[in-house]
């Protein structure tokens, strides 16, 4: 038997086995929290935020406590990652953690901590990557169908990003077609290996007919279209104001949905009036607190196949 992998970076580097895995203990744990109430007893995840954080911080804590284990949380600029190398503050965490998870703002320092960890570490989300947040729209989709995710097809409507990145590498491994609605795209910020292969498969679409790609769809995915920590920051109005004239007219509303049965998703947070309209986030057709909810799961999942505690 292959050993399971070390850390969760990204997607694309599990093997299709393993991710298939998780999503499935994913369900399980959904579906029988009391059996796992006590799998992680005695042990203490670590957890260090660089980015503002609800639901990561949420979801990985309120995970950890119900299955019997503890969390602390550490806000980078209250630690000494600011002053010292970020291996040598990782390498001494280790020593009190059966695992790690950080919320970076680089994916250079996340590598460095990868590199410098002797417990697993998780990715809780960096500039390139979000593969925790695509477990659990994989959750919310494989809830939804019975269970059966591949073959569904999924519309991403906004800017390139480490969403997409992820999105990309795990639909490769569950068989998922997804439509990429990208009208905005940095090359630095996209994945092009993990695009390539799902790509290859035939299995990505990329378009800017917005109409047909909704229409299509199962399920229509949003997110914002600047970073969250720079979305209020007057240093970046003028690229905010860049992007909103370029992508007003992908928003996600009643008029673009009019002719769509598709579920509406969002990994949240929400900027109602810019990426989607107010009235949709809770329209009959969402799906976007479902979507929240399952990153309890997801997480709880992730930490239980990383530390072979299935």
């Amino acid at each position: 038997m292959s050993e399971p992998p070390k850390h969760l970076i990204d997607w694309k580097f599990w093997r299709d086995d393993d991710i298939r895995l998780v999503l499935e203990l994913s369900r399980t744990v959904k579906h029988n929290r009391r059996e796992y109430q006590d799998r992680m007893l005695g042990n203490t995840l670590v957890m260090l935020f660089q980015k503002t954080s609800t639901r990561t911080r949420v979801s990985f804590e309120a995970g950890m406590t119900e299955l019997g284990g503890h969390a602390i949380n550490l806000d980078w600029q209250a630690t000494n990652f600011t002053l010292s190398k970020v291996r040598f503050e990782t390498r001494y965490l280790c020593r009190n953690a059966a695992i790690l998870m950080a919320r970076l703002k680089s994916n250079a320092d996340l590598t460095e901590m990868e590199k410098a960890s002797s417990v697993p570490l998780i990715n809780g989300c960096c500039n390139l990557y979000h593969p925790c947040q695509a477990l659990a729209d994989m959750l919310t989709i494989a809830e939804d169908r019975d269970g059966k995710v591949a073959g569904s097809k999924l519309t991403y409507i906004g800017v390139y990003n480490n969403v997409v990145n992820s999105l990309t590498s795990i639909s490769a491994a569950l068989g998922v077609h997804l439509t990429l609605v990208c009208p905005i795209r940095n090359d630095d910020a996209i994945d092009h290996e993990s695009r390539r292969r799902l790509l290859g498969m035939g299995q990505l679409t990329e378009t800017l007919d917005i109409e047909t790609a909704v229409s299509d769809a199962d399920y229509v995915y949003t997110d914002t279209w600047l970073d969250m920590e720079f979305f209020n920051d007057p240093k970046y109005a003028n690229e905010k104001e860049q992007r909103c004239r370029i992508m007003m007219p992908y928003q996600i509303n009643a008029e673009l949905m009019s002719n769509s049965r598709a579920r509406i998703m969002h990994d949240m947070p929400i900027h109602p009036g810019f990426e989607i309209a107010e009235d949709m986030v809770e329209s009959e057709q969402s799906i976007i607190y479902d979507q929240a909810e399952n990153r309890l799961e997801a997480q709880k999942a992730i930490i239980l196949h990383l530390l072979q505690r299935p």
